[in-house]
């Protein structure tokens, strides 16, 4: 189970910090990921992170203003968006990355698990 947290409505230029909470299956040996969606498109890939977190991924549109992280003692996977602009307000997923594929996650990201969503909006 994928449980986020942490959404809100932030002005631009804004910070956030999103929380995902792991349980029902061994967290520290899942490599993980945030995905948001907007109304009317398709799910967007945002950042990947890999067991160890030594290892992420980011998709151009956030490279430089977010970082994704993972506690894997505690079992949460974190997401701190700094410089909020408006075009990042969407409903942000936890998802667990199929095994093997974080090398693909750029071009071809493949999830066998996702949470409910936490939504986000940026706006004055």
């Amino acid at each position: 189970q994928l449980v986020e947290s942490g959404g809100g409505m932030v002005q631009p230029g804004g910070s956030l910090r999103l929380s995902c909470a792991a349980s029902g299956f061994t967290f520290s040996s899942a490599d993980m990921s945030w995905v948001r969606q907007t109304p009317g498109k398709g799910p967007e890939w945002v950042s990947a992170i890999n067991t160890g977190g030594g290892v992420t991924y980011y998709a151009d549109s956030v490279k430089g203003r977010f970082t994704i992280s993972r506690d894997n003692a505690k079992n949460t996977l974190y997401l701190q968006m700094n410089s909020l602009k408006p075009e990042d307000t969407a409903l942000y997923y936890c998802a667990r990355l199929v095994p093997d594929t974080i090398v693909l996650v750029t071009t071809s990201p493949m999830f066998d698990a996702w949470g409910q969503g936490t939504q986000v909006t940026v706006s004055s």
